[in-house]
């Protein structure tokens, strides 16, 4: 997969698509997800141009990828779900049914969201 500079991520990194933000820093953006699964969903992004985990995984900086994880934990410490327990979901390619090539990760809590869904036989 290659990255589109004209994916949906990046138009509201931009500013050219308003988003409703739950944090932001130098190296991230967390926002609610327009599509809601769970009580709380909340995608984090990079604000660096990567198509998906693996993309990040081995070209982003030891500094992006600690900021990218300190984020999923402050949005989970934010909305009040790291007391009773989220789930972070990354898509990557077509198999996951990636829609939006920018890595982001789902951050879904709020109630019980169910066991994990494996693939049929």
């Amino acid at each position: 997969m290659t990255y589109d500079s004209n994916n949906i991520f990046a138009k509201i990194l931009r500013g050219e698509i308003p988003c409703k933000k739950i944090d932001e820093d130098e190296h991230t953006l967390s926002f609610a997800d327009i599509n809601p699964q769970a009580p709380v969903h909340i995608l984090v992004i990079p604000k660096g141009a990567y198509c998906d985990w693996a993309d990040f995984a081995a070209t982003a900086s030891a500094v992006e990828m600690a900021a990218f994880t300190k984020a999923i934990h402050r949005v989970a410490e934010l909305t009040g779900i790291s007391k009773t327990g989220y789930r972070v979901i990354s898509n990557t390619g077509l198999d996951s049914h990636q829609e939006v090539p920018h890595l982001h990760m789902h951050v879904l809590g709020g109630a019980p969201v169910g066991p994990l869904v494996l693939a049929k036989s």
